[in-house]
């Protein structure tokens, strides 16, 4: 039996190992280390790091896996490691960059803070996150690569797992580049697509789609979701945008999600759905990240989605299950 202060020390611990992760990232050490071993001087010099403290950094993701030791002093990458190789498919280095960069960062070390007052402590300082996002162009793209790294493992998912049969039109709201409605298109050649996002947004978007060869087959429409959402679809999907927002302002989306679609139509939330009970869950760690970021917004549970649509004209019909802790909210209008 494990002792009582064990899960305290792990989680100080995971500090420290966060740590070394991130800065595996930032000197893009698995890119430098991908073509064979390196000494820690070699390492530091194609880094532009000093050796001294580099050599205690590659000790601990030694420790923890990301690389091995194979003659004192020389490093080369582990199977775990090289997921942080910025030319493979699907690389970490963008999500792991993005929860180490400073506003990000900042946030999550004023959680107690966060939690005394009620009020994010990042918001405080500085203001709404995707304001945040814009004022610093660096940070923007990086959360833009770590969304489409997190939209990747369940894009192909929700094209398979779900029944799309009778979908004519999927509206993606706040789409973001669109990974997930180019997934869906690929797998229904019967269906059309239309991508709604901000005009800074859509703009990227196309060019994605183009490059996709799907460009045809989807609309692109600028605008804001807490004004109107285009209508007339059957279907809309609305993929990590509602635990972004507080109860009243996930209301006015849906609401607006609600006189936009059909009657028989439907609408898809995909989010990390809390469980009952105390077991850990991927929900949970994106939940104290959402409370450090957005202040309002947050991971909810299946009956607190089912309260959420109701009080937008919606009634939750079943929950489908993805990858990686996500699932697809079904509900259909009253």
């Amino acid at each position: 039996m494990s002792h009582p202060q064990a899960p305290v020390w792990d989680a100080i611990g995971g500090v420290s190992r966060f740590a070394a992760l991130a800065t595996m990232a930032e000197l893009g050490c698995a890119d430098h280390l991908r073509d064979g071993a390196l000494s820690v001087d070699e390492l530091a010099l194609r880094c532009g790091a000093d050796a001294s403290a580099l050599g205690r950094v590659l000790r601990q993701l030694a420790a923890m896996g990301m690389v091995a030791t194979t003659v004192p002093g020389t490093y080369e990458l582990t199977e775990a490691g090289a997921t942080l190789r910025a030319d493979l498919p699907g690389s970490l280095r963008p999500a792991i960059r993005m929860i180490s960069e400073e506003g990000f960062w900042y946030g999550m070390g004023m959680v107690p803070r966060t939690v005394r007052t009620g009020r994010s402590g990042f918001v405080e300082r500085h203001g709404h996150l995707y304001g945040y996002l814009r004022a610093n162009p660096g940070a923007g793209a990086l959360f833009n690569d770590y969304m489409t790294v997190r939209a990747q493992p369940f894009a192909d998912a929700v094209a398979s797992r779900y029944d799309f049969s009778g979908v004519r039109t999927l509206v993606d709201v706040a789409g973001g580049k669109g990974h997930i409605l180019a997934a869906v298109l690929k797998a229904h050649s019967d269906l059309d697509g239309v991508l709604f996002d901000q005009k800074q947004v859509v703009s990227t978007a196309r060019d994605f789609f183009a490059e996709a060869g799907l460009e045809g087959r989807c609309k692109f429409v600028e605008g804001d979701f807490f004004v109107s959402v285009p209508g007339g679809a059957d279907a809309y999907l609305l993929s990590s945008v509602i635990h972004n927002w507080s109860d009243e302002d996930s209301v006015r989306i849906l609401g607006n999600v609600r006189e936009a679609v059909s009657d028989d139509g439907r609408v898809l939330l995909v989010e990390a759905v809390v469980p009952d009970g105390d077991r850990p869950h991927i929900s949970k760690d994106i939940d104290m990240r959402m409370l450090a970021l957005f202040g309002e917004g947050m991971e909810r549970s299946t009956s607190e989605y089912a309260e959420l649509l109701g009080k937008s004209g919606f009634r939750l019909s079943r929950q489908v299950e993805l990858p990686g802790g996500t699932s697809i909210v079904e509900a259909l209008p009253i």
